[in-house]
């Protein structure tokens, strides 16, 4: 759109908003009501036509959004206190801003009619990612971009794991687990399935698949374990979540994925009752090629199934399963970037009776 700077000269720039989505009543996405009266600008800081600065300018922005670097933020704030719709939103800023350029030159104006090639079919969601645009933090969520997932066991953890790893865009996520999604498995999972979903008995992949597909383009269902048969379908996946109990196959997928140098995170959790209460630890290890060895050294994935096992204990409860999974995916996103990682550590804890998290094995 049009401005003009401190120098007078008509210059282009470009006016940012958030852009909040709405769903009508025919389920398309519209355009709803603006959530705030705030603008933003990438361009020179502009003037107005009596040669002041901008009356609305809010002062420095510096945010990057993609390519996109903005410098400036506008206050403009109707009488009424918000805007009806993004339309006198945005059509009130641009004759705010372009008045002082079209006084020196009438022909300018921000409706240029661009061609908007709509690449809906490059997404992994089936609907517009608004909530990283408008904590504009989209250039940090580009990290978990084309990255292939595998998640190994949908129960309790698995699930909730995939809860995250969907609002995410990873390119592809992988189900793997063969066992059938029944009632006990209701009550620690995300979501409320009806009596009429468990009567059909589906796959814990094919359950979940029917509802995370609704909203991410590429979550691949697996209806079987990984085995001594199948080990081999986890080759070229940049990462994976391992949910399972039984050590024997632990050891198989683990080993599997220190020779393909791939990065994992194996979850578990031990709980007993104690004095009419319960008590418990959850795990969480990381493995990568440089952490590999410590994990072993160590003993951070148990082999083993043996009941005296600290992690075997088998009383599994819907928050603890959630708490595990997103100790998991913040490690994992801590990995790729997405947040900040001071100690790196590989190997944590969190003990429930104590509230307290403990981290070791810093790679």
């Amino acid at each position: 759109m049009p401005y003009a700077n401190a120098n007078r000269e008509a210059k282009r720039g470009v006016l940012v908003s958030k852009l909040d989505i709405a769903i009508n009543s025919a389920g398309e996405q519209v355009a709803a009501q603006p959530s705030t009266h705030v603008a933003m600008f990438a361009g020179d800081l502009p003037y107005g036509p009596d040669g002041n600065i901008y009356r609305q300018y809010n002062g420095a922005g510096g945010l990057q959004i993609g390519a996109l670097q903005v410098q400036h933020s506008f206050s403009s704030k109707p009488l009424r206190g918000h805007y009806v719709d993004y339309y006198e939103k945005v059509t009130t800023y641009v004759a705010e801003l372009s008045a002082a350029a079209q006084k020196i030159d009438a022909s300018l104006t921000a409706q240029t009619y661009p061609v908007v090639e709509v690449e809906e079919e490059d997404s992994v969601f089936q609907y517009m990612d608004t909530a990283s645009s408008r904590a504009g933090i989209s250039s940090i969520t580009k990290k978990l971009e084309n990255l292939k997932i595998a998640i190994v066991g949908l129960g309790g953890t698995g699930s909730y794991v995939l809860d995250q790893v969907a609002k995410t865009p990873a390119r592809e996520i992988h189900l793997f687990d063969g066992d059938v999604f029944l009632p006990h498995n209701a009550f620690r999972a995300p979501a409320a399935p009806s009596r009429d979903d468990l009567k059909v008995k589906p796959t814990k992949v094919t359950y979940l698949h029917g509802i995370y597909s609704r909203m991410h383009r590429y979550v691949v269902p697996h209806p079987y374990p990984i085995d001594q048969n199948t080990v081999g379908e986890l080759a070229g996946m940049h990462f994976v979540f391992l949910c399972v109990d039984k050590g024997a196959i632990k050891e198989l997928i683990v080993g599997h994925l220190e020779q393909q140098r791939i990065p994992f995170i194996d979850v578990g959790m031990g709980v007993y009752a104690k004095n009419d209460s319960l008590y418990g630890v959850l795990r969480v290890a990381t493995g990568t090629p440089t952490s590999y060895a410590v994990l072993r050294q160590h003993a951070r994935v148990p082999f083993s199934d043996a009941t005296e096992d600290e992690y075997s204990s088998n009383i599994q409860i819907a928050d603890l399963n959630a708490l595990n999974a997103m100790l998991a995916v913040v490690r994992w996103k801590k990995l790729f970037g997405f947040y900040g990682d001071l100690e790196r550590e590989h190997f944590s804890t969190y003990t429930l009776d104590g509230n307290t998290v403990t981290n070791e094995d810093a790679a």
